[in-house]
């Protein structure tokens, strides 16, 4: 039966490379047509966007980190959790936050229990949070002022986590993979979605960055092939 299994998958995908054109580079709005004829998996697959950058990760100073609300979310529900007390605590919660507490949420997260994709927390409470460091370090969820997610106005974060916020930051080799919607939206709200992911990494290239910064850009859904983006293309509109 897997073996079954294996071979109805490889037809597929076999299908979807011949769908891509070898050595071409596309446009943007080319690469999101040619994903969307793809032949599409049982689920609604995820599309991302991955860029190589000519930065050295190894330095402080060539580090790529940052974050970026999509104008059409990312098409599933983010569960959020919030550190903070009194007056913040009420804010979470009216902004919508899942998960809401101060010591007893630690202690929570101590013995074990993380159920949520984000975190926020307040100034104040990230003492406590710090306890937290080894746990929600490796799994990207400690709360960082840099990314918005310290802060005392709870409220927009948590709202803007709601509404697709998407986090980025350059593995050691240069390279950087985030979502940009799922295979259902329309081509236009995909597109929209990979501008703005698109921007925001750009604008945060580093100044000690020398030589090309955007390598090279590839589209692709969770079980398709990649497809080329024109790279020099999307880096020509954003020279001053």
């Amino acid at each position: 039966m897997a073996t079954v299994v294996e071979k109805r998958v490889s037809k597929r995908y076999d299908a979807a490379v011949a769908k891509v054109e070898a050595g071409r580079q596309y446009t943007l709005e080319e690469a999101i047509t040619v994903l969307k004829e793809l032949p599409a998996a049982k689920f609604d697959e995820s599309v991302d966007l991955s860029f190589r950058l000519g930065v050295d990760p190894k330095h402080a100073d060539q580090m790529v980190r940052g974050a970026v609300v999509l104008p059409n979310g990312i098409g599933k529900t983010v569960r959020v959790a919030v550190f903070a007390k009194g007056e913040k605590e009420r804010e979470a919660r009216e902004a919508g936050a899942d998960v809401i507490g101060a010591e007893d949420l630690v202690e929570r997260i101590q013995g074990g229990t993380i159920d949520f994709d984000t975190a926020i927390a307040t100034p104040d409470l990230m003492g406590q949070v710090g306890r937290l460091g080894k746990v929600l370090g490796p799994r990207g969820l400690m709360p960082n002022p840099k990314l918005g997610t310290v802060t005392f106005d709870v409220s927009r974060a948590v709202r803007d986590a709601k509404a697709g916020k998407v986090e980025f930051r350059v593995d050691k080799a240069g390279n950087i993979h985030a979502p940009v919607g799922k295979r259902s939206f329309p081509a236009k709200s995909l597109e929209e979605n990979a501008m703005a992911l698109i921007e925001a990494i750009m604008r945060a290239k580093p100044s000690a960055a020398k030589g090309t910064y955007l390598r090279s850009l590839t589209l692709s859904a969770t079980m398709s092939p990649g497809i080329p983006v024109d790279a020099q293309r999307i880096a020509n509109l954003f020279k001053k």
